[in-house]
């Protein structure tokens, strides 16, 4: 747990003894329903729970080499754990209503969001921003085409098979995407919104499980063949420029808190913007931070200040965060109920073509392929902002969340234009 090379093998063993004894308090009083309520009883838990289940993903055999290790096991082992009875339902409970209503997720996204941009080149994110557009067109074109030739070939049609599956997996998640799918497809389509979301409720939680899948498999891949991938960096041949910039000296304890203000200010700005214009806080945030990085408005320590905060965040924060995305989030039942191999393979034939469509169009458009799979392709396959993280977890890539947001949040909105256009052309 502790790696600096300046503590004595015996304090590390004491700190862990220590630590081994924390996590037993907490989780003795959790198990007995003595839990405190609100963010101290959420946060204890879930940094626990979500330690103690990456360390076991990470030493898993084949788990933590082709399935994305930790962040695998914590999702899915965490939603278990707390829907199957092991833990009192009052945990579960205060965990679901921190993650959901408490802002834990957009506290975690937005300080990805602002360090991460903040932090990169300057005329990388320029180049980037530029082509990253018809890479998730790329994505999408694919998708659709391998999802209703399986369909059709297995008996389901060509159409119903893009409509009903890979349209809400590639539409940004549930309430950004099935959800006003259901709205826009329930009063054109002659089906009620109950059959639809029947339909597309378990493409999606499907999807989103094979997204984070493959993410971990793309990681291995990208170790296989390492012409294939930049290791985090999007643009091709650009490693050694953003090194020179993001790490050009340690970041000190004392502007972390600095760092945490710029995160929280860009995401207020984010929410007054969507009060006026109709996009979603995240995507009007991301715009706001390149334009201010592109600009060269922030001065640099303050950028340093963000990029050190989000460092922070990831390091510290992810295992608990996915912990609430297994508990909140995550759904097996109705994963295992509709684990039909027809289904399955309708919705895996979705994915895989995201996952080629954005390698192909991201290689001629100067993207390091595994990064533009897994931005561009994947991150529109999962369930939004929460897919996002577990997708990028599961990846190792962490720093890659701007160009993951913008396909959730723009991408999934170009969706729903789409899915109009199609019901009116099919008229």
């Amino acid at each position: 747990m502790f790696s600096n090379n300046t503590i004595t093998q015996s304090d590390k063993r004491m700190m862990n003894v220590i630590f081994a004894l924390s996590a037993a308090v907490i989780l003795l009083a959790t198990a007995q329903n003595h839990m405190p309520t609100g963010i101290i009883g959420a946060i204890g838990v879930m940094a626990v729970v979500g330690y103690i289940l990456n360390v076991a993903g990470d030493k898993t055999p084949i788990v933590n080499q082709f399935f994305g290790g930790g962040a695998i096991v914590i999702i899915f082992g965490s939603s278990y754990i707390f829907h199957s009875g092991l833990l009192p339902q009052e945990t579960t409970e205060t965990i679901t209503t921190f993650v959901k209503g408490g802002g834990f997720l957009s506290f975690f996204i937005a300080s990805l969001v602002t360090g991460s941009i903040l932090g990169m080149d300057t005329n990388v994110l320029k180049k980037a921003a530029l082509k990253y557009i018809p890479v998730i067109l790329g994505g999408v074109a694919c998708a659709f085409l391998f999802a209703g030739v399986v369909g059709a070939a297995l008996g389901h049609g060509f159409m119903e098979s893009v409509m009903l599956i890979a349209l809400p997996i590639m539409g940004g998640g549930m309430g950004a995407g099935a959800v006003p799918l259901v709205e826009i497809m329930s009063g054109n389509t002659g089906m009620s919104a109950e059959m639809l979301l029947s339909k597309m409720v378990p493409a999606l939680a499907i999807g989103n499980a094979i997204a984070i899948v493959m993410a971990g498999l793309l990681d291995k891949v990208g170790k296989f063949f390492p012409s294939l991938t930049g290791n985090g960096q999007l643009m091709r041949g650009k490693v050694e420029e953003k090194q020179e910039e993001v790490e050009e000296q340690p970041i000190s304890i004392n502007v972390l808190g600095v760092g945490a203000l710029l995160a929280i200010t860009m995401y207020f700005v984010g929410s007054m913007l969507s009060s006026v214009i109709s996009m979603h806080t995240y995507a009007l945030m991301i715009i706001f931070v390149a334009l201010v990085k592109v600009a060269g408005l922030m001065p640099r320590e303050l950028e340093r200040a963000a990029h050190g905060w989000y460092k922070f965040v990831v390091d510290n924060l992810t295992p608990a965060l996915l912990v609430g995305i297994g508990v909140a989030y995550t759904d097996l039942n109705q994963i295992i109920e509709s684990l039909s191999l027809v289904y399955f393979l309708m919705v895996f034939a979705t994915v895989l073509g995201a996952i080629v469509g954005t390698a192909i169009i991201g290689r001629l458009m100067g993207f390091n392929p595994i990064e533009a799979s897994i931005t561009a392709g994947l991150c529109m396959a999962n369930m939004g902002g929460t897919g996002d993280v577990a997708v990028l977890a599961a990846s190792k890539r962490m720093e890659l969340m701007p160009f993951a947001q913008i396909s959730s949040r723009i991408g999934g909105a170009f969706m729903l234009i789409l899915a109009t256009m199609i019901i009116e052309l099919l008229k």
